[in-house]
């Protein structure tokens, strides 16, 4: 039978007076300041399955004092269809829920063009809204517009990553929103790991066989997992046009709606704009 060893007289009056030692100080005197994000706070709803927009937005975001970006993750089927869109929608409400509290973010993203398109960018401001009813919402489709007005672009070439179910819906999405598309082009994979995989030369060479077929004003390039944002630059300087992403769109977009109007250099024409 085993038993448990008392501790000795001389062990409890060393704990003793360890304890007694001690001086506990409460009440200091402090002063407080903003704290994180004394500018604007910004929140993105992102996919699962997504490697890349909170990289390329937290880039973007790092460069400017008084930014603070806060993240969370929806649930998502990595193999993307419209089915599979659909399907997030009721779960963008506990997810943007996951952020700060609610009147705590100045504007929420989330994080998902196709979705955006397939379930409508009304929808997606109400399931974000149910959770944040204070803060401003947007989305790559919504951004994507807004940027390509701000830019005065009116005719746009597209290039996605998704298949022709998706791409069908988008290129009607644009053309509701008023604005001309010559010509779409897509690398038709619908994984969106590898998507996130997809290289500079790949993206360099697509941008290029579109952009020579057909008169563009610019080029998009749909899809929060394509890396993009640190060739932008340098793509405009080969074609001659702007050149945005989802994820440049979607943070340009998210700093304006918060206020914040500064220049930030590298990113393209687009971050020229107020």
């Amino acid at each position: 039978m085993s038993t448990v060893a008392e501790p000795s007289g001389s062990a409890l009056n060393a704990a003793e007076a360890s304890t007694d030692a001690c001086t506990f100080i409460e009440h200091l005197a402090f002063t407080t300041d903003a704290g994180f994000g004394a500018r604007a706070r910004i929140g993105l709803v992102a996919l699962q399955s997504d490697y890349t927009v909170e990289a390329e937005l937290a880039a973007i975001y790092g460069q400017l004092d008084g930014v603070a970006h806060y993240v969370s993750r929806v649930s998502n089927d990595m193999y993307v269809t419209p089915d599979t869109l659909a399907a997030m929608g009721p779960r963008l409400t506990a997810s943007a829920a996951q952020l700060l509290a609610p009147g705590d973010l100045d504007v929420i993203a989330y994080g998902c063009t196709s979705a955006s398109t397939v379930l409508g960018t009304d929808a997606v401001e109400r399931y974000v809204r149910a959770s944040h009813p204070d803060a401003a919402v947007t989305n790559p489709l919504s951004a994507a517009s807004t940027a390509l007005s701000a830019l005065g672009v009116g005719r746009v070439a597209v290039l996605t990553p998704y298949t022709r179910d998706i791409n069908e819906q988008l290129l009607r999405a644009f053309q509701d929103r008023g604005f001309s598309v010559p010509v779409f082009g897509s690398f038709n994979e619908p994984m969106d790991p590898v998507v996130a995989a997809i290289d500079a030369t790949s993206l360099t060479h697509a941008a290029e066989t579109l952009l020579g077929s057909a008169a563009a004003e610019a080029l998009f390039v749909s899809c929060t997992s394509v890396r993009l944002a640190s060739i932008a630059g340098q793509l405009e300087a080969r074609f001659g046009v702007p050149v945005l992403s989802s994820n440049l769109a979607l943070a340009w977009h998210c700093l304006r709606l918060a206020g914040v109007n500064d220049i930030l250099e590298g990113y393209g024409r687009l971050f020229q704009q107020d």
